[in-house]
């Protein structure tokens, strides 16, 4: 029963399925689960090793928090795509916590990490694509990094707001200032001091829905010079 939920899925996407015994392949089978998350409900708070997950529809956001409390966004995942920092016991070198939320209502597949370290311990090509996953990820947290400690507030805000609305397909950005803080690794007063700045330079105009963009070119400008 679990096999015939989960394996469709996972030959899809681990490149290493076929070569496992058919003893493993249950055993990874009967060993995960599939969860709803509605949106907000926090997936990982990173005290625990919650294992592998595959995002199987919506958006989860993966991001770290200081001890005061300010979060700063990774980076997120969306459909068919796999989060391995939630099994940081399966990779020893992960050496630090991240919280997981699901941004939007999503429904994921959970490998338990102890099943999953199990497996991977007598297949090297496990390991690989473990390793591999998680070097990817780091790429995109290195780039967060780089924004927070090299760039001026100004060109953060205006990537952040020219990223999404491409991911979006909208020019309003459906979020509050609080909530951008939260992806840019700022203070909400920050970041409203910087959208009132754009928004008397005519770049965006603010409301109650969002923060709308209505001059691309200019917000541009900003992100690349």
């Amino acid at each position: 029963m679990a096999r015939a939920m989960f394996e469709p899925v996972y030959n899809s996407i681990f490149p290493f399925w076929n070569k496992l015994s058919e003893s493993d392949k249950d055993f990874i089978c009967n060993n995960s689960v599939a969860l709803t998350y509605p949106k907000g409900t926090l997936i990982h708070d990173g005290n625990e090793c919650s294992g592998v997950i595959f995002v199987r529809s919506g958006c989860i956001r993966v991001y770290m928090m200081s001890d005061e409390g300010k979060e700063i966004t990774l980076y997120r995942l969306h459909r068919g795509e796999v989060c391995m920092l939630s099994a940081s016991c399966v990779i020893s070198a992960i050496t630090f916590d991240v919280g997981i939320d699901a941004e939007e209502d999503s429904e994921c597949y959970i490998i338990n990490s102890t099943a999953f370290m199990k497996i991977s311990e007598d297949n090297p090509d496990i390991k690989i694509f473990t390793l591999e996953t998680a070097v990817n990820r780091f790429s995109d947290v290195m780039w967060v990094m780089q924004q927070i400690l090299f760039m001026s507030m100004d060109k953060r805000l205006a990537i952040f707001l020219w990223d999404e609305s491409a991911r979006i397909s909208d020019d309003t950005i459906y979020l509050t200032h609080e909530q951008i803080a939260k992806y840019i690794g700022s203070a909400r007063e920050v970041v409203s001091r910087m959208l009132k700045y754009f928004a008397n330079e005519g770049i965006v105009e603010l409301s109650r829905k969002g923060v709308k963009i209505i001059d691309k070119k200019r917000l541009k400008e900003i992100y690349t010079g």
